[in-house]
């Protein structure tokens, strides 16, 4: 009975057209070209190392993308048991006509070779949204991206902030803003400045969001004028800086963001948790982890001074999910949002959804973002996600509560859609 129930309210949440609220899609070229640009995700080029696959193999200058792909194939007998390459094999199914239940050395180049065919056609972008019913789709902009030469109905922009925040010590970067703002800037005033520039550019080109990757040391808190204005000379003028110092700037810069997001009414999402380079040898994006020193009291002076700013929170540990909920369960500000990276497994998933439905606002919850670099991703992964959101409406509500299918399937589109519309302003 339960089985079934789930099956028929998931197959009801497939029929939604959704808006997925984060992602790593370049706009000028959102879908792939071969099986190379799939498979070289992240989650498989780092799987198949963490299983022995030399990273000289995986990144070898100058590699042929077909070499690549059979290459990672020679490994995927020892991840078949993963969720990640389930993700492979169903889009491989579903998009390009994939017969078989596992992709091998014995049936992969066939599939490369249909895959590019495919890919190749004219409107490959179009029947990769269409078949997903994805409508629109949020992206992670970087601070001097002049947002031309795409359409921002669907490809919505999204100020990612990490930069200013983290490396404004960097003459790069510096030189990044000031050809992006105009203003080449010389002390906090001009620096806000030139930020505020970067946020009226963004939300002229229809930007919806602001967002932010965040080490477990960090701490937003307003920083007075005189503790930062020495550190921001010595940026100026190149010299080191302590990592106190660094601090001083990096809280700065966060503030200023957050106080130029209660200006234009954006959203400031935080995605909180994430340790870079832990794994120097690492292959690329395969470096960083987590840990648990991090805990949301850290945020509670920021969510108490900007009660205006909508705050959509991802975190990195599956531990951290409770107190999440409980400070959306308090604070009307903080959002929960999608289920993060080392969290985006079906198990983490049914027991962090099941806290989040059962605990808080069902205004307060952003069911899931695919966090995609390719179109092709949006399918499986959003699948996984409204079978575990179909299994826990079922079970939760319907079964255990005596909910109507109706009511149940109410609230499940709530979540998946509805919520991404009314927090982004967006429909």
């Amino acid at each position: 009975m339960s089985r079934e129930l789930a099956a028929r309210l998931t197959a009801e949440l497939d029929q939604l057209v959704l808006i997925d609220p984060h992602t790593h899609i370049n706009p000028h070229s959102p879908a792939s070209k071969t099986l190379a640009d799939i498979m070289g995700y992240h989650y498989y080029t780092e799987l198949a190392h963490s299983a022995g696959l030399a990273k000289s193999q995986i990144e070898e200058p100058g590699l042929d993308p077909k070499a690549k792909v059979g290459r990672l194939v020679e490994w995927l007998d020892k991840l078949d048991n993963t969720v990640q390459v389930s993700w492979l094999v169903a889009l491989c199914q579903k998009f390009f006509g994939f017969q078989d239940d596992r992709i091998t050395p014995a049936n992969w180049e066939a599939l490369y070779d249909g895959a590019a065919a495919k890919m190749a056609e004219p409107d490959w972008e179009d029947q990769c949204l269409q078949s997903s019913k994805i409508e629109k789709v949020f992206l992670t902009n970087d601070f001097d991206d002049p947002l031309e030469g795409f359409n921002t109905e669907r490809y919505i922009p999204c100020l990612r902030t990490d930069d200013l925040v983290f490396h404004l010590a960097k003459p790069e970067v510096r030189q990044r803003l000031a050809k992006a703002s105009g203003i080449d800037f010389h002390n906090t005033q001009t620096l806000k400045d030139a930020i505020g520039h970067l946020f009226q550019h963004f939300v002229k080109k229809q930007a919806k969001a602001c967002a932010i990757s965040l080490p477990p040391w960090f701490t937003p808190q307003p920083v007075g004028l005189h503790e930062v204005r020495a550190p921001l000379q010595k940026i100026l003028s190149n010299d080191p800086l302590s990592f106190e110092e660094q601090a001083r700037v990096s809280e700065f810069v966060f503030w200023t963001i957050a106080e130029y997001c209660a200006e234009h009414k954006l959203p400031f999402d935080l995605m909180i948790g994430v340790n870079r380079r832990v794994y120097r040898d690492g292959v690329y994006q395969g470096q960083d982890l987590f840990d648990m020193r991090v805990s949301m009291i850290q945020y509670q002076e920021l969510f108490n001074h900007f009660p205006q700013v909508m705050f959509p929170v991802s975190v990195l540990a599956q531990s951290s999910n409770m107190e999440l909920v409980s400070y959306s369960w308090i604070f009307p500000n903080v959002i929960m949002h999608g289920h993060w990276w080392y969290s985006n497994i079906p198990c983490h998933i049914t027991t962090d959804t099941r806290a989040r439905l059962t605990a808080a606002p069902r205004t307060k919850q952003i069911g899931y973002y695919s966090d995609m670099y390719k179109l092709e991703f949006a399918w499986p992964k959003f699948q996984m996600y409204r079978k575990v959101l179909g299994q826990v409406l079922a079970e939760d509500f319907v079964l255990d509560r005596g909910w109507s299918e109706d009511r149940a399937l109410e609230l499940g589109r709530q979540v998946l859609r509805g919520n991404v519309e009314t927090i982004f302003g967006v429909s």
